[in-house]
């Protein structure tokens, strides 16, 4: 068991922390606010903080990072001059594993290939006193809840779906691994004291409707910018009935909504889970303080005073439902998606249906699916889709391998890969894809943007509970329901599939031969992390230039991004993932799949020093080179989605100065800030539209850059007429400096010198 003497002493101090932050405030508290009141860093004055304004200094209690993103994170955390990590802190071997042909040869090609990434976070989680999770051990957000969430607990991780945390009552936030840097140094971590969204579950779930449905039904009323800037707080009777792993689905797919967290108060399922996972002794500490590890009850009695938006859903009413295609938040109920399918020409045969992931690979998850597998054995029904099974962990595929789920899929024909991201974000060996033709996925991951899971800009992806999953990978049809529908059966016969049944725990325990842990060395001074000069994977990091303090002059247009530009269009994964430490080969995706907004094309922008067109990061390498600064103009919610810091380092890298967007999403406009970028929005939105192809910028007033103080932006056409435009920011004189200095790790560089 990790972490017991920690969480000790966090319980221990807990109560004598909210008393004094409700004495100060006049007022009781929410779950979520209470998390971060008990969290502030240690010089950080207590404040009735303004939700949405203030900036506040926070000390989390541990860093957890996968190792696509862990590699930038601990290459930048050589350079901040520590010698060991100031909390605890984990790394996760699960995003560079692909899937192609099955777990075992799957795990051992990735070991094969990625030999020199593999060894180089071993070799540095070893010298830094960091815990390392091997390839095969599972997927970061599952491990973690399997092992280090706790109730009232926070915690950031450097991906997205941090938030997963929050189902075992967390306040767990997915950063950039310059955020996680700041931590594991022991200084303060900054955020915008959140806003707070409140959701009261009534009633409970019943036959084929999931914990799943709820939050793809969250979706579709906020959309996926709806949550940003608050944390989402789950709470009611039927908060209450949901397990703790379908609790974490709900908090993980709240990234798809932007939201900075999702969490449910400390409760009997949790309590349960606590002590499934081995955990009982943190399990009796969470019940000594239980009444701390929940909102005070006047908050759940008027939520309307003390939320800033209230949503309730009745459970009793909710029908399962799927969300998609090509974003998370277009939500169809199941029974209307026969009808909104064939209004939008969408294509209905089903051609592979993927359950897993770190969204939804629990044991509830994964048994529940199988009974439904049974079902089609039984009731001599072949899977008309191809089918696969993604563990979230070697401890929850173990599990399920020895109480025969594994042997019940292989008898539909199913594909077992290994505990590991894959098909999730794009690591997946998709025979055909390459094609490009147009086709239907269904699966129970947590996003599905163009050409995420197998680079297809042609294949439609849809979002739904593993029961719908497997029960439509059985039909093979988009407009099958499986609540009202019957299917042919081998012999010819019409058979109805039932409500699938499941087990929220195994009944004989956990179990696992090998979990994949291993621990750091206790003194790791004499270990020698070693980069190869030639690598094309590896690459040591140098200081970005400080700033000059002189105003940004003769700046040319990069690209002018039209509609959604998330992290995948503007740092892709899947085969990049190999360069994820190597800042300047990776760089060669910046932007390549964002749209140009004078073209309609993507990865084609125009050169303004010879007039042709080229690939964005080939010009931009033009452009660095011929010493001219450059910025990038982008729409709504920029940066939305996955948490990857490099698509802000790969910018800078190349030598863009400013990103100016309609809005940002939080995690990328927050790493903007932190590679000492200006991530800057526009006052008046229409001014986006006078950004014309050949234009050339010069900022006014940017050496009286300043908290809370618009800049004024010179945009000079190519006819030489000219608009002056009024550009906000959010920099306080912390971010500022950042800003000057050349990002915030030169900063911290410098104070540790």
């Amino acid at each position: 068991m990790f972490d017991l003497d920690l969480i000790t002493k966090s319980y221990q101090e807990l109560s004598a922390k909210i008393e004094r932050a409700k004495k100060h405030l006049k007022r009781p508290l929410t779950l979520s606010e209470k998390i971060l009141y008990a969290h502030l860093y240690g010089d950080q004055a207590l404040s009735d903080f303004k939700r949405g304004i203030d900036y506040v200094d926070f000390a989390p209690d541990r860093v957890a990072m996968q190792d696509a993103t862990a590699q930038m994170a601990l290459l930048q955390f050589m350079n901040s001059g520590k010698s060991k990590t100031a909390v605890p802190s984990t790394v996760h071997c699960d995003h560079l594993i692909q899937a192609s042909k099955n777990g075992l040869a799957d795990l051992n090609d990735a070991i094969k290939i990625n030999k020199e990434v593999y060894d180089f976070l071993e070799s540095v989680s070893n010298k830094y006193g960091i815990g390392f999770w091997k390839p095969g051990a599972g997927i970061i957000h599952q491990v973690v809840l399997e092992n280090y969430a706790f109730p009232g607990g926070m915690m950031i991780g450097t991906d997205s779906h941090t938030v997963n945390a929050g189902g075992l009552g967390m306040v767990a936030i997915g950063v950039g691994g310059a955020d996680a840097v700041d931590v594991m140094a022991g200084m303060a971590w900054e955020l915008k004291f959140p806003k707070l969204i409140g959701i009261k579950l009534t009633g409970k779930l019943s036959g084929w409707v999931a914990p799943k449905d709820i939050i793809l039904k969250v979706a579709g009323i906020l959309t996926v910018k709806g949550g940003t800037g608050a944390i989402i707080e789950y709470f009611g009777e039927g908060a209450k009935s949901i397990s703790c792993t379908g609790k974490g689905t709900i908090c993980n797919m709240g990234a798809e909504v932007g939201a900075t967290t999702s969490t449910f108060g400390y409760d009997e399922s949790m309590e349960r889970y606590l002590r499934a996972t081995g955990r009982a002794a943190v399990a009796d500490l969470a019940n000594g303080v239980k009444e701390h590890l929940t909102a005070d009850p006047e908050v759940y009695a008027s939520p309307e005073k003390y939320f800033d938006q209230v949503i309730e859903i009745n459970l009793n009413e909710l029908e399962p439902y799927i969300n998609g295609p090509f974003t998370p938040d277009r939500a169809t109920p199941i029974s209307q998606m026969a009808e909104v399918a064939k209004e939008n020409g969408w294509p209905t045969k089903i051609e592979v249906g993927l359950i897993g992931s770190c969204t939804n690979s629990s044991y509830e998850d994964i048994s529940r699916s199988a009974s439904l597998a049974q079902q089609a054995v039984n009731k001599k029904l072949k899977s008309k889709a191809e089918f696969t099974i993604t563990p979230g962990s070697e401890l929850v595929r173990y599990t399920i391998e020895r109480d025969g789920f594994i042997d019940t899929f292989n008898q539909i024909g199913a594909s077992v890969f290994a505990n590991a991201c894959g098909p999730c974000i794009g690591q997946w060996s998709r025979p055909g894809a390459e094609k490009g033709e147009k086709n239907t996925i269904i699966h129970s991951f947590n996003r599905n943007f163009s050409k995420r899971a197998d680079g297809n800009p042609n294949t439609y992806a849809f979002v739904a509970s593993p029961e719908i999953v497997t029960a439509m990978a059985i039909a093979g049809d988009l407009t099958f329901n499986p609540l009202t529908d019957y299917l042919s059966n081998e012999e010819g016969e019409m058979v109805k599939l039932d409500i699938p049944s499941g087990h929220e725990l195994p009944a004989k325990g956990f179990d696992v031969e090998d979990a994949g842990y291993q621990a750091p060395a206790e003194n790791g001074s004499s270990v020698v992390v070693k980069v190869a000069p030639d690598s094309s994977r590896l690459q040591l990091l140098q200081p970005f230039a400080a700033w000059d303090g002189e105003n940004i002059t003769g700046a040319k247009l990069l690209i002018k991004a039209k509609g959604k530009c998330t992290t995948d269009h503007i740092s892709m994964a899947g085969p990049w993932l190999r360069f994820r430490g190597h800042l300047d080969n990776i760089s060669n995706n910046m932007l390549i799949g964002a749209v140009n907004a004078f073209n309609e094309q993507a990865n084609k922008v125009k050169n303004q020093l010879t007039g042709e067109y080229g690939e964005v990061p080939a010009v931009q390498r033009a452009y660095k080179a011929a010493g001219l600064p450059t910025i990038v103009v982008g729409d709504q919610n920029y940066g939305e989605g996955s948490s990857r810091e490099h698509a802000a380092m790969e910018p800078r890298h190349l030598g863009v100065k400013a990103v100016i967007v309609k809005s940002f999403a939080r995690i990328h406009e927050t790493n903007l800030k932190k590679q000492g970028m200006l991530g800057l929005t526009f006052v008046n939105e229409a001014d986006y539209d006078k950004i014309q192809e050949d234009d050339t910028f010069n900022f006014i007033d940017l050496n009286g850059f300043a908290p809370g103080k618009q800049l004024t932006l010179e945009i000079v056409h190519a006819d030489q007429t000219q608009d002056t435009i009024k550009l906000n920011h959010t920099y306080n004189q912390q971010q500022i400096d950042w800003f000057k200095a050349g990002s915030a790790l030169d900063l911290i560089r410098k104070q540790n010198l």
